[in-house]
């Protein structure tokens, strides 16, 4: 199959490889062209300009920063919508608010494509090994279009209602993992004073009715932060974190609530990142909670 990948974060870089792993001749663009360049050697193509990748496809992912790089990617002068596009499928996958991807959802059939927005649970990891979690936007027919690229990307793909349903969805599970951090490192203050391997600790935690999947899966990297190793590879920086919770916040306020356990939270990621840690991993949240120790 022909696929199109727009935005070639270290998100977009995982899902480009896993599908030419699959077979699919896959073109790629981003805006920094370096980062889409690196990926021929993997065997993808790369277009000049997100025209240029929509011409190239029949089926189009973007997985893009925010609401603005959406914008430049779609509706720019050589932008995704630029061309003829009838008949193509777009596969959304940014987080970013419901909103905005029904308002995209329009400008697309309005051009006689077709669209879905389906945000996806994970990082580079389980999108290299196809074990993301999607959460689908759309109409039924349109996913079904879809269905054969994503079961190659998903462990399990749930439709959830129409455009924009998936990213009211995706907001909803990141928000108490990304809570979760800031709690966990918290925690680990609590039990300092008791000198315990951090990987013991570790151990307790993802064994605990406290402790999510997450510290099952990511609990050696975490170990080693606490035990003072900078983690090699970043999957899911504090900036990436910073900018999922306040986008859940606004899409809150515009439901007519307040989430102040997340806005704590937020506070305390922006002075991680004012510190010059916002393209660190995440697992170094609560490293610097017991670092900042009064």
């Amino acid at each position: 199959m022909n696929i199109g990948v727009a935005g070639i974060g270290r998100m977009g870089a995982a899902i480009t490889e896993r599908l030419l792993k699959h077979g699919h001749q896959v073109t790629v663009w981003n805006r920094t062209a370096a980062k889409a360049q690196a990926l021929t050697a993997h065997g993808a193509k790369v277009a000049a300009t997100p025209a240029e990748l929509a011409q190239s496809a029949d089926i189009i992912l973007s997985m893009l920063t925010d609401a603005a790089a959406i914008t430049a990617a779609y509706d720019g002068a050589q932008g995704l919508l630029s061309g003829q596009i009838a008949g193509k499928l777009f596969v959304e996958m940014s987080t970013v608010r419901p909103d905005n991807q029904r308002a995209l959802g329009k400008r697309i059939q309005a051009k006689g494509a077709a669209m879905i927005d389906c945000p996806v649970g994970g990082t580079t990891g389980p999108a290299r090994d196809g074990k993301l979690l999607g959460f689908v936007g759309g109409d039924a027919a349109d996913l079904a279009r879809a269905r054969p690229v994503l079961e190659q990307l998903c462990r399990r793909i749930e439709h959830v209602g129409p455009v924009g349903a998936g990213a009211s969805l995706k907001l909803a599970i990141n928000l108490p993992l990304l809570v979760f951090w800031q709690a966990f490192g918290e925690a680990l203050a609590l039990c300092q004073p008791l000198g315990l391997d951090p990987a013991r600790v570790v151990d307790i935690f993802a064994d605990t009715s406290g402790g999510p999947n997450m510290l099952k899966t990511r609990g050696p990297m975490i170990a080693e932060a606490l035990a003072g190793k900078t983690p090699a590879h970043v999957t899911f920086n504090i900036d990436s974190i910073r900018k999922d919770l306040a986008t859940m916040i606004d899409e809150a306020r515009t439901l007519g609530y307040d989430l102040p356990v997340a806005a704590r939270a937020l506070e305390c990621y922006d002075s991680v990142s004012q510190a010059g840690m916002g393209d660190g991993d995440a697992v170094m949240l609560p490293v610097s909670w017991l670092k900042n120790k009064p």
